[in-house]
């Protein structure tokens, strides 16, 4: 299983599209978990998510606007999707009945991964 930092860079990259890379991500994740996020946190868990077969990696074209150097660039593969769907679904049903879940959100959720 995912942990909770691995699952939140999948899903950033699956939302970005082709436009998935290093400095994006990061942005979009401080953005959503209101923390810091080092590029060094961020480019440690893409290498262990590519290694699993989660993520697939390149560096993109260089550029002047990047002093010559090209970006890291991320796709989420089939199995990072599969993997970030167990997540989700497992912390939809662990969380039916907590007092801060609506019950009519998870009865949602439960409905569609039952």
């Amino acid at each position: 299983m995912l942990g909770e930092f691995e699952y939140v860079l999948i899903t950033t990259a699956a939302g970005l599209g082709e436009n998935a890379y290093g400095v994006a991500i990061r942005d979009e994740v401080e953005a959503a978990i209101q923390r810091k996020c080092s590029m060094g946190a961020l480019y440690t868990t893409m290498d262990r998510l590519e290694a699993k077969g989660l993520l697939k990696t390149w560096v993109g074209e260089a550029t002047p606007q990047r002093g010559g150097r090209g970006k890291r660039m991320v796709r989420v593969t089939p199995q990072g999707v599969r993997a970030a769907k167990e997540f989700y679904d497992s912390i939809v049903r662990i969380s039916r009945g907590a007092s801060w879940v609506e019950t009519s959100w998870v009865e949602n959720r439960m409905g569609r991964i039952s």
